[in-house]
């Protein structure tokens, strides 16, 4: 469907293992099986989040559940093409209307937390859809799908916030912690999506140029 474009810093090795895993899940176990898992973990973190003000332990739970939630979004993809059975505007449709339903799970269940202000979190949440919408642009332009912006992705954003979560469980960091790093986030969000959209248009306008 569309040529993939991965330059993630752990997405060789992420690659390698999420093939291992695949090749030896049980056959009853689908790829519909995992994005419906990996659903589930992002409910369950925000619920960890929202459960974190009455006490800390939970985010030790958010941590196990966003490992779960890396399972089960990043290994739907990798069983189908292992097994010969891919789905690609199923997948391709599928896999990013959960990643937006779990980008706002956790945005909103991180808000509700003593962690982090609701504003923060809607504010990551708005620039993730926001960079989404983006890419999904840049794939009927140019006919690449570039996963992530830079070179962190899904997988070094969760691993992270489990730094974040330990740290936090452990009294090793305030609770503004996560303030400042979502307001951080965001901003370098907005800003790689206004450096790319102008590289976007440049050449959009040279492969089109004006009357």
């Amino acid at each position: 469907m569309e040529t993939r474009d991965k330059r993630f810093l752990l997405a060789g090795p992420e690659a390698r293992v999420l093939e291992w895993i695949a090749k030896r899940l049980p056959s009853r176990v689908k790829p519909d099986h995992m994005t419906a898992l990996g659903v589930l973990a992002s409910i369950g973190i925000a619920a960890a989040y929202v459960l974190s003000n009455g006490d800390s332990a939970w985010l030790w739970a958010a941590s196990g559940l966003l490992v779960v939630h890396w399972l089960g979004d990043s290994l739907d993809g990798t069983l189908a093409r292992v097994r010969r059975s891919e789905r690609p505007r199923y997948g391709y449709y599928l896999d990013h209307l959960v990643d937006a339903f779990a980008t706002a799970a956790i945005g909103i269940g991180l808000g509700l937390s003593p962690y982090m202000l609701l504003a923060v979190g809607l504010a990551i949440v708005v620039a993730y859809l926001i960079l989404s919408i983006n890419t999904y642009l840049e794939t009927h332009a140019f006919g690449v799908f570039t996963l992530g912006y830079g070179r962190l992705g899904p997988t070094e954003a969760r691993l992270i916030l489990v730094a974040v979560n330990t740290l936090l469980a452990l009294g090793l960091a305030g609770a503004g912690l996560l303030n400042v790093l979502g307001i951080g986030l965001a901003a370098v969000m907005i800003g790689a999506l206004v450096a790319r959209a102008g590289r976007n248009l440049k050449r959009l306008a040279e492969l089109e140029p004006a009357a």
